[in-house]
């Protein structure tokens, strides 16, 4: 059975502070993932699995069931250690993709299973690799994520706090990398997050429907015309798509070069503290997300304009609020500390 193509990202009409979210954390993979909110049928989920199309290549460990980075040996497995530690490891070009974890998947399917058999037996640990193992160096998408099992819940945060995976079962344990782009969609109607879940998102975004008229009858003219063709729809959007490409991997090599004066740098903490945000996850994370908007805009200096930007992507989740309360960011505060 021949499997219809994924809708174009470049096809997708508005939403683009949610494009720009997920963009950047292609180009940065260190950023930390996207939290996608918003009412059913705005096209979060089209949006996360048309990116696995835009996803550039990376340098792998050929063989290696984790895909390790062949240059960055302090996150390697524990087999590629013991194969290549004193040797040149072979290399292949493996491309980024999206590792979906079901909000129904087990604890198990999530971490991976050891044998205990074969290590009582034979005195070696047999590990059968899960979700985690497929996500590290990838972007994990969890669809309604806030309704995910509170168990895989600390399973996550676990992970993405150390970039590691460890499995423990009758005193044996057995670790692998597990560093990856947490991307979540849910819909708030549904039932809240847990606030150190939310924490752990870069960035968080709010999707709603379209409500300008030619914009809105534009999205069911190409929605349907993909499902009436989908081949010949994608094909009209493959130059769109190659220029989306070019431009990530652009600025993925800009990225590295890019740097943020010293009076951003206290323009981010100010921000914070005006806006009485705990922590400074928020301001670390605000100067991470400008830099890569500017790389993303083939500069190497970030600007105020950056600034600005990200802290409407990085801010509007981290705000102090009380139970049953809308997070709700005074950008007026947020203007009036970055200035012209």
């Amino acid at each position: 059975m021949k499997r219809q193509g994924t809708f174009p990202f470049t096809a997708i009409i508005g939403q683009e502070d949610m494009k720009k979210a997920l963009v950047l954390n292609v180009v940065n993979p260190r950023l930390g993932g996207v939290l996608i909110q918003g009412e059913k049928g705005t096209a979060k989920s089209t949006a996360v699995r048309a990116l696995a199309d835009l996803l550039p290549p990376r340098l792998c460990i050929a063989g290696c069931r984790f895909h390790d980075d062949p240059k960055d040996p302090a996150n390697w497995c524990d087999e590629c250690h013991e194969k290549y530690d004193h040797a040149e490891p072979p290399v292949e070009e493996l491309p980024m993709k999206v590792v979906e974890l079901p909000v129904s998947a087990t604890e198990d399917r999530v971490v991976g299973t050891l044998d205990i058999e074969a290590a009582i037996k034979e005195g070696k640990r047999s590990f059968e690799t899960g979700i985690l193992a497929d996500a590290n160096r990838n972007m994990l998408y969890v669809d309604e994520i806030n309704l995910l099992d509170d168990h895989v819940v600390d399973v996550l945060l676990d992970s993405a706090a150390m970039g590691v995976n460890t499995v423990e079962r009758e005193g044996i344990s057995y670790s692998h990398p597990a560093r990856f782009s947490l991307v979540g969609t849910m819909n708030p109607e549904e039932g809240d997050i847990r606030p150190q879940l939310l924490d752990r998102f870069a960035l968080s975004v709010y999707v709603a429907g379209e409500k300008d008229l030619d914009r809105r009858a534009e999205v069911i003219k190409r929605r349907l015309a993909y499902e009436d063709d989908a081949e010949s729809f994608i094909r009209q959007w493959d130059e769109e798509q190659k220029n989306e490409v070019h431009r990530i991997q652009r600025a993925m090599k800009l990225l590295p070069q890019v740097t943020a004066a010293n009076d951003i740098l206290r323009l981010a903490a100010q921000i914070s503290i005006a806006l009485e945000v705990d922590g400074h996850r928020a301001d670390i994370t605000l100067i991470k997300t400008a830099e890569t908007l500017a790389a993303v805009d083939g500069r190497t200096e970030v600007t105020r304009d950056d600034l600005r930007t990200a802290a409407r992507l990085a801010l509007p989740h981290r705000m102090r609020r009380r139970p049953f309360e809308e997070q709700k960011l005074d950008w007026e505060t947020v203007d009036k500390v970055i200035g012209a």
